[in-house]
């Protein structure tokens, strides 16, 4: 069936249809509000460092836990979840996108050094091109004469009230999940013809030290389809960073190349192999035997196939591991078949010196009376290559 419409002379004008993924890549089209954030929220407060460059790994889940992430789901928001990134300054080091909702593991860096590129002679039309990557020709056009009409009328501070608003919105974390989200729940309700929110709370932020807490993160990311029964091979899964640079992405292998603090092009001397090992390391099967665990929820479990209880989470054996990478594994840090709820629901994770840092820092922006306690995070393993027990430490918002 064609679709189109009459034209002036009555003539069948034929329209193109497009898909969902391209329309997925839409560009903004017409001049709108500005990002804005949500007023009255009274949940979790986060850390905020802006001084300086930061990791965090981001979870948010769809409502209800539905499982509505399907192929078509999954690869939509990747391209958007990408082009997002490169919009607004953050870099992507890896990431899963599973069936009910999505971890990102990122870097934003200092945003006054990185507006910095556009300063200068040539400043304002780098933002302009820079712009492009979500906004459409038209959009940029009207903006542009919308800056030359303010200047013509000697409104120069207005003009820059205008542009800077648009500078405002890069290397900030809570702006690019917020905008993510909205650009991805507006795309899914209206290829689903539904209404109404699609996410069931605002995103979960973990502040995470580079070096071993970093890895660890992003291998506990890279084995969610692992853990979850989807695969058996976290290489497999093409929706998450490790699937992605093992399937050729060059800007997937950077990211995990930055995780491992190697140069960006040492993904096929050193950093795969070494990040593969810790993968199968961290994603060995601690106990094969063992009871099934409780579903988390408290009562609400009740509504569980298993009456209260999952399946154990899927890992490796070590016939498995060997087969895969040999007998020169890295030793795990932990046992990640596991959910660790410090992982999406703490709000630092580092060394000691580092998440007391954080802590100091938390307590100071928020005015608390009380210091949040930092803890050494359970199941750490002793021996471990580079790590002593209890190198990693967390600090929950429960001060737990």
């Amino acid at each position: 069936m064609k679709v189109g419409k009459a034209d002036k002379d009555g003539d069948f004008v034929e329209e193109k249809v497009w898909s969902p993924l391209e329309l997925a890549e839409m560009k903004t089209g017409r001049r709108a509000g500005q990002i804005r954030r949500a007023k009255g929220f009274s949940g979790r407060k986060r850390v905020r460092v802006t001084d300086c460059t930061a990791c965090y790994h981001v979870m948010s889940r769809v409502v209800n836990g539905e499982f509505l992430l399907g192929t078509i789901e999954k690869e939509a928001l990747r391209r958007m979840m990408w082009r997002m990134a490169r919009f607004s300054g953050v870099e992507i080091l890896t990431y899963a996108i599973m069936d009910n909702h999505f971890h990102i593991l990122l870097k934003v860096p200092e945003k006054k050094k990185w507006l910095q590129r556009f300063e200068g002679e040539n400043g304002e039309e780098k933002l302009f091109e820079h712009l492009s990557l979500v906004y459409s020709k038209t959009f940029i056009g009207q903006l542009r004469r919308e800056i030359s009409e303010m200047r013509a009328r000697d409104e120069e501070d207005y003009a820059q009230a205008l542009l800077d608003r648009f500078k405002q919105r890069f290397c900030d974390l809570s702006l690019f999940v917020k905008e993510l989200k909205e650009r991805f729940s507006r795309w899914y309700n209206k290829q689903n013809s539904r209404r109404g929110t699609l996410w069931m709370d605002r995103f979960k932020s973990v502040l995470v030290e580079k070096g071993g807490a970093l890895q660890t993160m992003a291998a506990y990311i890279d084995l969610n389809p692992v853990r979850a029964g989807i695969v058996e091979d976290p290489a497999m899964y093409q929706w998450s960073g490790y699937g992605e640079a093992v399937g050729g992405s060059k800007r997937a292998r950077r990211g995990l190349c930055k995780v491992l603090g190697v140069p960006q092009d040492g993904w096929g001397t050193k950093a795969h192999a070494y990040y593969r090992r810790w993968l199968y390391g961290e994603g060995l099967v601690a106990d094969e035997g063992g009871q099934d665990e409780p579903v988390e929820g408290g009562p609400s479990a009740r509504n569980s196939p298993m009456g209260g209880k999952r399946k154990r989470r899927k890992g490796f054996t070590k016939e498995q591991m060997q087969a895969a990478v040999g007998d020169h594994f890295a030793l795990p840090m932990l046992h990640l078949r596991k959910r660790v709820r410090s992982f999406s629901e703490g709000i630092a994770l580092g060394s000691e010196d580092y998440v007391k840092g954080v802590a100091a820092k938390y307590r100071e922006q928020f005015a608390r009376q009380k210091e949040r306690k930092v803890k050494p995070l359970k199941g750490l393993n002793a021996g471990t290559a580079g790590c002593r027990a209890g190198s990693i430490f967390v600090m929950r918002d429960s001060g737990g």
